[in-house]
């Protein structure tokens, strides 16, 4: 039980405590102020800013004050009284154990929906017909999370799977939690392609980016720095969808960032998405590069990680390998079902203490 105590009021240093309480302060008298409703886009900020230090604070203090009160019963109880309590204890180390993992969520834009693309590497249909186990991975885990996934543009592969495919995907920290997974997939399998039952080496890229409010990005894309096509929707398999050309593709020409959009019948509509989802990609891009000048100036040599390999999927030996992490999962079947959250806290853990010594401990 002390040290339980303990590792409470490391939390309450770690997560700012009496810091969150004063900025939740001042955004409770901010939401009071009548004049903020006539600014939507200022109030939802403000608003699910609010709501996220609310519940960090909230859960903080009932916590540490269920943890007390459950400490001064056990300095009182008799030793048969104390095993009673122990059920009690062990609920309030997991709820403990729980806010720790609020520590994790400190990238920026945690709580944002996911922007998710997954792209086959060479290797023709070896490499997309991996593409599209990851992408129906991370649709498996979504939908056992209750997350809601839609489906942006999909390139069917000749065969099999994808060439590539995105999609968003809208849950509690859908962001935060897929962060982790950006990097570069490997898989190593028994072909089921390949007559002679030869073993084969795939890889397919997983690019993550958070869906930032618009009205956060200051971004102004020149119309001649893009080049828009407009082309046929395709299904699975290379079925037309639509009897119009609706689909939309946007290229952003000074860096080559392309965005595909065939997620309604109005090519209007998909045109709007496009660019959206290009101010995106944009502004990631931007963030990714000042963070790279910020590492620079403090003089660290920071590695690039954009296409390196983090996870390998060996199939035939059975195991999941994090090579970030080191974690090592020997289902590969349910982790290629979405059984993925082992994985993705173990990530979160690495990022977390990634960004800490980067920052000198400081966090964002």
């Amino acid at each position: 039980m002390q040290e339980l105590l303990e590792k409470l009021a490391s939390l309450r240093e770690y997560l700012d405590i009496p810091g969150k309480t004063r900025r939740l302060n001042e955004l409770d008298r901010e939401l009071s102020d009548p004049e903020l409703w006539n600014n939507p886009g200022r109030a939802r900020q403000v608003t699910q800013e609010a709501g996220s230090l609310r519940r960090i604070v909230d859960g903080y203090r009932t916590l540490q004050s269920d943890a007390n009160s459950l400490n001064e019963m056990l300095e009182m109880a008799s030793d048969e009284e104390r095993a009673l309590l122990a059920e009690e204890q062990d609920t309030i180390q997991a709820r403990v154990d729980e806010l720790y993992r609020e520590t994790l969520f400190t990238m920026k834009h945690a709580d944002a929906p996911a922007i998710v693309r997954v792209k086959g590497g060479a290797g023709g249909t070896e490499a997309q017909d991996w593409a599209g186990m990851l992408a129906r991975m991370y649709m498996r885990w979504a939908e056992r999370r209750g997350y809601k996934v839609d489906v942006l543009d999909e390139q069917p592969g000749e065969q099999a799977g994808y060439q590539s495919i995105e999609f968003i995907i809208r849950g509690e920290k859908a962001f935060g939690m897929m962060a982790p997974e950006h990097g570069v997939h490997r898989l190593v399998r028994v072909s089921p392609f390949d007559a002679n039952n030869r073993r084969q080496t795939s890889f397919a890229s997983v690019d993550v980016v958070p869906e930032v409010p618009e009205e956060q990005i200051d971004i102004v894309i020149p119309d001649a720095d893009v080049r828009v096509d407009v082309y046929r929707s395709q299904g699975a398999g290379g079925q037309g969808v639509n009897t119009t050309d609706s689909a939309v593709r946007v290229t952003h020409l000074p860096t080559g960032i392309i965005v595909a959009i065939q997620v309604t019948r109005s090519q209007i509509k998909n045109r709007e998405m496009a660019f959206q989802i290009l101010k995106q990609r944009l502004y990631d891009l931007e963030m990714r590069k000042r963070e790279e000048e910020e590492a620079k100036a403090r003089g660290e040599q920071k590695k690039i990680e954009w296409g390196s390999q983090i996870r390998s999927y060996v199939l035939d030996k059975q195991y999941v390998k994090d090579h970030r992490t080191g974690l090592m999962k020997h289902n590969p079947d349910d982790v290629l079902d979405g059984d993925l959250d082992d994985l993705m806290w173990a990530g979160l853990e690495w990022m977390a203490g990634k960004r800490a010594a980067e920052d000198g401990g400081d966090e964002e």
